[in-house]
């Protein structure tokens, strides 16, 4: 059997053992609802109250400004959404960056079409908001600010300390939203610190269970459900918890955060290196954020001559699994709005391939890719027609 080198970990990653293995647990056994009264249905609620601690120990975060939600996305949507309704007599502008995921993109023109203005900041080459046009782009109207930790396309960090410190010393403070679904469990994200009033998280993209998320939400953030039922989460997240994907999702931040800095040193010394042997490859571009300014696990390639389909699927035939640009918004991969946004032009747009690494990355697989890369472009190359 053909070894797998799995190289698209900011889509989804593997399951640790042990949360896979505590998934499977509390399905089978630990299965009661935690809204019962009875003894299974306690042992359930057991599972909430732990994951609880490990993530508000792990965020220096109150227990009670956690809420578990189904993904990144529906995170996304209860921050924005819930926030901007709930503050909306103080005014009725946000602002967030032209290269959001869509989880905000969409949630922004769903609130446009709700009667709020919205201001889309651009982005300098590396893929970061610049102060000054955020500065710029404050009003009296001002309630919300949503910007995200890292792109999930080309890896790129934003100044989110230095934006909250902006947000919080004005004399009015505006709300600040972070997106951290790709940030979380690449770096030590602490919101009260960051001056952060909501942010998202996913379970899938830390080695946890798919379809569980979280958002925390500061104490004193007014916010409204957009979710109604049998008022579970203190009224603001109604629905049955997800007993198995919170469990999983808690180990999985104990086990991301341990041995953390070695973890996180190993994957950008690998980033480095990959870097170093595409480039020795002709007719390519790394797009985004030097070696150490960006994410640890993110690398965007645009390879000339060559369509970023064509060559996933030649990939994929050595056993290499990568990303057409961003594999989060459907399997119909469009032109990128982050890469245009940071002013990648013409076929190279359509050239674009993004590697993600992980902890079990190895540095074999990832010269194995590049060995494949360095066959199959002239190859692919060649058989392009002009």
């Amino acid at each position: 059997m053909k070894k797998e080198i799995y190289l698209d970990n900011s889509a989804t990653t593997r399951c640790y053992p042990a949360v896979a293995d505590l998934v499977s647990r509390v399905m089978r056994e630990d299965y009661g609802n935690p809204s019962s009264m009875h003894k299974k249905g306690i042992e359930a609620e057991r599972y909430l109250r732990t994951a609880r601690e490990i993530i508000a120990g792990n965020l220096k975060v109150n227990e009670k400004e956690l809420y578990f939600t189904s993904g990144g996305t529906e995170s996304d949507n209860l921050a924005l959404i819930g926030a901007a309704l709930a503050n909306q007599r103080a005014g009725k502008h946000l602002i967030t960056t032209c290269i959001e995921h869509p989880a905000v993109l969409n949630t922004m023109k769903y609130l446009e079409e709700q009667g709020f203005r919205v201001t889309y900041l651009p982005v300098d080459e590396t893929g970061v908001v610049r102060l000054s046009d955020l500065e710029e782009a404050l009003c009296e109207e001002t309630i919300l600010v949503s910007v995200m930790y890292v792109n999930n396309e080309i890896g790129s960090r934003q100044p989110v300390e230095e934006i909250g410190k902006l947000l919080k010393n004005r004399e009015r403070p505006v709300l600040f939203h972070v997106d951290a679904v790709q940030a979380y469990g690449k770096y030590r994200i602490y919101p009260k610190r960051l001056g952060i009033d909501l942010m998202s998280l996913s379970g899938h993209k830390i080695h946890g269970p798919k379809g569980i998320g979280l958002l925390y939400a500061g104490e004193k953030v007014k916010i409204r459900p957009i979710l109604f039922g049998g008022g579970q989460q203190k009224d603001l997240r109604s629905g049955t918890e997800n007993v198995p994907g919170i469990a999983g999702l808690g180990e999985a931040v104990r086990e991301i955060y341990t041995d953390f800095n070695g973890k996180i040193q190993r994957m950008y010394e690998l980033k480095e290196r990959f870097v170093e042997g595409v480039k020795e490859l002709p007719g390519t571009t790394v797009n985004g954020p030097s070696h150490r300014d960006g994410a640890p696990h993110i690398v965007s390639v645009s390879f000339a001559g060559v369509r970023s389909e064509v060559l996933l699927h030649a990939l994929e035939e050595k056993g290499i699994y990568v990303s057409a640009g961003s594999a989060c918004a459907s399997n119909h991969p469009a032109v990128s709005g982050t890469l245009k946004a940071i002013g990648v032009k013409g076929e190279l747009l359509e050239s674009t391939v993004r590697f993600s690494f992980s902890e079990f990355t190895t540095r074999e697989e990832a010269e194995e890719c590049l060995k494949a890369l360095g066959e199959l472009l002239p190859l692919l190359r060649r058989f392009t027609r002009h």
